[in-house]
């Protein structure tokens, strides 16, 4: 898919054992829909995305959603990204000023 190979880890599930978990086994088909978690260093599921098989997933923004959740870890949460956040773009400072004043240090456009 790419050179050099994905910086995650993809498998396959078969058997449908590892779906069954995580709520992705249909059972009637016998097969997993696609799912996507991003999972923290200490095992929390950050994200899970879940989609029909005739609907890919767009890899650009599972890497942004990593780099995210990575630069809140950075942070210990002192930081949250917006929607739509990229690397470089405006963060959040989290406290209680910003509780109803989102829209007034963040513009969607940024």
């Amino acid at each position: 898919m790419v050179e050099g190979g994905i910086p995650f880890p993809m498998l396959s599930d078969a058997g449908g054992k590892i779906g069954a978990v995580y709520g992705v086994y249909d059972e009637v088909a016998g097969v997993n829909i696609r799912g996507r978690f991003i999972i923290d260093p200490d095992g929390v599921i950050q994200a899970i995305e879940m989609l029909t098989p005739p609907v890919g997933r767009k890899v650009a923004e599972s890497i942004r959603q990593l780099q995210a959740f990575q630069h809140v870890r950075k942070t210990k949460g002192a930081e949250v990204c917006p929607a739509g956040w990229e690397p470089g773009k405006p963060i959040l400072k989290v406290g209680p000023d910003l509780v109803g004043t989102v829209w007034k240090v963040w513009k969607p456009n940024e």
